[in-house]
C-alpha cells in the first residue's frame, strides 16, 4: 500500500516515520529542499503548557496595537487579500473566552501525546534530538504579568500540568551564570525541548536509510479524482499513484485543499530567530520574556536560540496559522483516502511527533489516541 505525504516539515516527516513503521510504502513530496522550512528555525519547545490557542480575546485587543508595527511581537504585513480578511474575521469570531477554554484540553492532550512520542524516539537508532526535560520558564517584570502568571499557573494545575511560581531569588539560584532583571517566573516543569536542526536532519536521514522516498524541490500541481477518491498526485516532475494521501504542506496546504474542495482558513506566519554558539551568556532552562514575547532556548550543549516576532504574511511565510489556533488534523469527508495534518502555527515542532502518530492511527483504521473532533479539518466548511 502506497502513502503520499505532501510536505516535508516535522509533521510530514513524523507521519512518514509512523506510516513506514506500520508497513506502508511512503513517499514524501516537498516544494523546497527540506533544509530551510520553519521546523528548523523554531524555539524547539515540546510544550504541553501551550494550551492557550493563538486566537484569544487578549491578542485581539493587543493585536490592534501591535499589528502595524513591524518590530512588535505580532505584526500583520499590510496587503489587500481576500484570504487574509476571511481568516481575520474567523480569527476574531474564534477569540472568545468560551472557545479558549474549550481548546485547552485538546491542546493539552496532543501536547502530552507528542511529548511521549518524542521520548519514544530516543530509542530509535539514528534519530538524534538533544532532548532535555528541564521545563520552561516564563519570566515577568511587571505586576500585571505577575498577576497573569498566577492565573495561568492555576489554570495549568487544573489541567493536571506541573507548574510552579518562583520568586526572583529562586530563579536566580537556578540561573547563577546570568544576572536576571525580573520579578520572578512561572516554571512549567511539564515542558521539554529539542534542537530542531538535529531532529530534522537525523529524522530525514533515518527515513531515507530505511526506504522512505523523499522528493525535494517538487511542487504538487494537481490531483486525479475518481468516485470519491484521489487516484494520483501530479507534480512538476511526475505522477504518483496513491492509496492514501496526507496533506501536511504547512501554509501551502490552503491552496492545495482548495483544489480538493475543502476550505482551510489559514495564513502564513513568518518567525524570526538567531542562534549563537559558545555564547558567554548562559541559561540552564528555556525561557520566555512575558513582556517582550521573546523566546530563549539553550540547545545542544553549546547553543542558545533567540526567537521573536510573528509576522502574519503571504504563503511565503512558513508557519501555518489556522483561524482558531487549533491545527487541522483528520480525514476528509469528500475523498475517502485523503487526510489533513496542518495549521500548527508556532507549535509545529512541539506537536509534530504526536500528529504523525495520530495520522498513522487514522490511516490504519485504528482508534486515535485522543479525541480529534476539535481538530476537524472541515470545521469551517
Amino acid at each position: 500500500m502506497k502513502a503520499i505525504i505532501i510536505g516535508g516539515g516535522i509533521v510530514g516527516l513524523s507521519s512518514a516515520l509512523y506510516l513506514h513503521r506500520s508497513g506502508w510504502e511512503v513517499t514524501v513530496i516537498d516544494r523546497n529542499d527540506l533544509n530551510d522550512n520553519c521546523s528548523y528555525g523554531n524555539a524547539g519547545y515540546v510544550c504541553p503548557s501551550h494550551f492557550v490557542p493563538l486566537a484569544t480575546p487578549g491578542i485581539i485587543k493587543q493585536g490592534f496595537k501591535w499589528m502595524w508595527n513591524s518590530k512588535s511581537p505580532f505584526y500583520v504585513q499590510p496587503r489587500l487579500s481576500k484570504s487574509l480578511i476571511d481568516w481575520g474575521l474567523l480569527f476574531m469570531k474564534s477569540a472568545t473566552p468560551e472557545k479558549v477554554k474549550a481548546a485547552a484540553i485538546p491542546l493539552r492532550d496532543i501536547g502530552l501525546l507528542s511529548q511521549q512520542a518524542y521520548v519514544s524516539w530516543q530509542s530509535i537508532p539514528g534519530i538524534e534530538m538533544a532532548y532535555e526535560h528541564k521545563g520552561l520558564m516564563e519570566y515577568f517584570q511587571t505586576p500585571e504579568k505577575e498577576e497573569h502568571a498566577h492565573h495561568f499557573c492555576a489554570d495549568a494545575r487544573k489541567l493536571g500540568l506541573e507548574a510552579e511560581l518562583l520568586s526572583y531569588e529562586q530563579v536566580q539560584a537556578l540561573e547563577p551564570q546570568t544576572r536576571l532583571n525580573i520579578k520572578g517566573a512561572l516554571w512549567f516543569k511539564c515542558d521539554a525541548h529539542v534542537y530542531p536542526n538535529k531532529v530534522m536532519s537525523s529524522l530525514r536521514q533515518h527515513l531515507l536509510a530505511n526506504g522512505v522516498f523523499i522528493r525535494p524541490n517538487e511542487e504538487v500541481t494537481g490531483f486525479d479524482k475518481k468516485a470519491g477518491t484521489i487516484s494520483h498526485v501530479r507534480t512538476t516532475k511526475g505522477v504518483y499513484e496513491a492509496d492514501k494521501i496526507v496533506l501536511a504542506a504547512g501554509s501551502w496546504s490552503r491552496e492545495l485543499a482548495a483544489q480538493l474542495d475543502t476550505r482551510l482558513p489559514m495564513v502564513g506566519g513568518r518567525g524570526y530567530s538567531v542562534t549563537l554558539e559558545d555564547s558567554p551568556n548562559k541559561l540552564n532552562h528555556p525561557a520566555v520574556l512575558m513582556e517582550g514575547r521573546v523566546a530563549l532556548t539553550p540547545m545542544d550543549g553549546n547553543k542558545i536560540r533567540f526567537g521573536g516576532t510573528m509576522e502574519i504574511t503571504s504563503l511565503n511565510g512558513f508557519r501555518p496559522c489556522s483561524a482558531d489556533g487549533l491545527p487541522y488534523i483528520g480525514r476528509s469527508s469528500r475523498y475517502k483516502n485523503l487526510l489533513f495534518a496542518t495549521g500548527h502555527a508556532m507549535v509545529g515542532m512541539s506537536l509534530g511527533a504526536g500528529t504523525g502518530q495520530l495520522i498513522s492511527e487514522l490511516v490504519n483504521e485504528e482508534k486515535p489516541s485522543m479525541d480529534l473532533r476539535p481538530f476537524d479539518p472541515e470545521r469551517f466548511n
